[in-house]
């Protein structure tokens, strides 16, 4: 690696880390000692948040946002473009519960890797929509698909997305937002028929193209496992991880299920995380439900990372 890609690695951390938290919580976190085999508490080095689908709570979205709270989740994830600013930052305001980032609405129908310029154009505009808006009500992060393997060649793909996503870079770092691309079932990047002991060597690959700490992963701990262990892929990607999104998965039923539940093996995947020192928030992505539901939920990722 370049001392320039050194370098933008160690900006990487340090702002995945100021923009992963708030102050007081970033100072409360301490990556500890592995013993035995388990993992230690991390110490609040994970914080917990939630798409905002899975909030099935009647009520204005004040009152979603309140649900949450109460379930146990420090922030919300929401969608963009489509976002109400306005009413997001109402909702802010009246339940207490911040927005750490959004999902970029658009990204499995407009895409980055689309041989149509046109439609690449607007896939950008539509990222670049959701930065600000992300910025708007004080988030740090946009979830990004880049794409899809349909779209051509992988090497066509590859050269193709990249170059249309560092155009919305500048944005990104004027406003301070990372651009956070998600490890999905989308054929690129990993053999979608493979077995499960693919590497995550073309994911690390194809985030040093972009040589830039505001690109990085929101690493769903789910998505791969049936391609490869997700502690190791966590070890490989390492400081490239801003944020994490958290299922479970059962190979034998080859369906994600609720957290904790299925093959992944948490503990390895906490070592990972403490081995790393990640720090930020995780997003449970999993079906959504009532009150007593998401403190299900947030109880769930509570057990599997040790958090209490």
């Amino acid at each position: 690696m370049s001392r320039r890609n050194s370098l933008s690695r160690r900006q990487f951390v340090q702002s995945s880390a100021v923009l992963g938290a708030s102050g007081s919580l970033v100072a409360a976190a301490e990556c500890v000692a592995l013993a035995g085999g388990k993992p230690k508490r991390p110490k609040a080095h994970i914080y917990k948040t939630l798409k905002i689908g899975m909030v099935r709570v009647k009520g204005s979205l004040a009152e979603k946002f309140a649900a949450a709270k109460e379930a146990g989740f420090g922030a919300i994830e929401m969608n963009s473009p489509g976002m109400n600013v306005a009413e997001t930052k109402m909702a802010i305001a009246k339940s207490g519960l911040p927005v750490d980032g959004t999902v970029c609405s658009s990204h499995w129908q407009v895409r980055h890797t689309s041989p149509d310029a046109a439609e690449r154009a607007k896939a950008r505009d539509h990222l670049q929509t959701a930065i600000r808006d992300t910025h708007a009500v004080g988030g740090h992060s946009v979830l990004l698909v880049v794409g899809h393997g349909k779209d051509g060649e992988e090497a066509e793909i590859w050269k193709r997305s990249v170059e249309n996503i560092s155009k919305a870079i500048p944005l990104a770092a004027e406003l301070g937002i990372h651009i956070a691309i998600e490890n999905v079932w989308n054929h690129f990047l990993y053999d979608h028929a493979g077995d499960s002991k693919q590497t995550a060597d073309k994911f690390v690959r194809y985030v040093d193209d972009f040589n830039s700490p505001w690109i990085g992963l929101q690493f769903d701990i789910g998505n791969h496992w049936k391609y490869g262990s997700m502690g190791d892929w966590i070890r490989q990607l390492g400081k490239r991880i801003v944020k994490l999104d958290v299922k479970g998965f059962s190979r034998a039923k080859n369906s994600f299920t609720s957290i904790g539940e299925g093959d992944i093996d948490f503990v390895d995947v906490t070592n990972a995380l403490n081995e790393i020192k990640f720090v930020g928030w995780c997003a449970a992505e999993v079906g959504g439900g009532d009150l007593e539901h998401l403190k299900q939920v947030s109880a769930n990722m509570d057990r599997v990372f040790g958090l209490v």
